[in-house]
């Protein structure tokens, strides 16, 4: 619904075209490669598809699409990529930046704003929500070396561990994690314990401490 909807907005621009879309990851790709479109309006927690799995460190679906995609990031005929996101969580934001989109804006943005944000990222720019940008200017300056050590203990955390993480520490129960991942309890609890193992941590209380550090709540 949601590809739908940016579709139908795009496609009313006159000098916009919209080539194609994709569902998951392995889609989103296949897309970019195939079409090599100016722009990739690239959704940040696209899924993966069915027994694909994200290269160590990538992160979000979107953060995925970009390290599959770094080749064509640079030279001739390089594809840009604009950040589509209904988050503007701190981790969610530097990972696509730092992986090479161009910019990042949240689903609250108009159509009108959609599409002239594309055209400017087309002409080179770089393109943020408004409440974004200073956000931005102020990772990659005085706090670029707290960003970095996040970046590196996130590195050692699944996608689907990102988000069970997240949840967790922001006090959900775990039937909770599970209904809203659509996974099982079981499921859940594995995850839990994986997190807690590779970030050398013991309890639910010390993650909450661990993300809200690291502002990733």
């Amino acid at each position: 619904m949601v590809r739908v909807g940016v579709r139908t907005e795009l496609s009313a621009a006159p000098d916009l075209e919209v080539v194609g879309e994709a569902a998951d990851v392995a889609g989103a790709v296949d897309a970019v490669r195939r079409f090599r479109p100016d722009v990739v309006l690239l959704d940040v927690h696209l899924p993966l598809g069915d027994g694909d799995a994200p290269a160590p460190g990538a992160g979000s679906g979107g953060a995925e699409v970009l390290a599959r995609c770094a080749d064509l990031l640079t030279g001739e005929g390089a594809v840009r990529f604009l950040a589509l996101s209904v988050s503007d969580a701190a981790d969610d934001v530097i990972a696509v930046i730092r992986r090479g989109a161009r910019g990042y804006v949240t689903k609250s943005i108009g159509g009108t704003e959609l599409a002239d944000a594309v055209r400017r990222v087309a002409d080179g720019d770089a393109v943020f929500s408004p409440r974004l940008a200073g956000f931005v200017l102020d990772a990659f300056g005085a706090m670029t070396g707290e960003v970095a050590a996040a970046d590196d203990e996130l590195d050692r955390l699944s996608a689907r561990e990102r988000e069970v993480m997240r949840l967790i520490a922001r006090g959900y129960a775990y039937k909770e994690v599970a209904k809203e991942l659509f996974i099982s309890v079981k499921t859940v609890e594995t995850h839990v314990s994986a997190v807690l193992r590779k970030l050398q941590l013991s309890s639910r209380h010390e993650l909450t401490r661990w993300a809200a550090a690291r502002r990733l709540l």
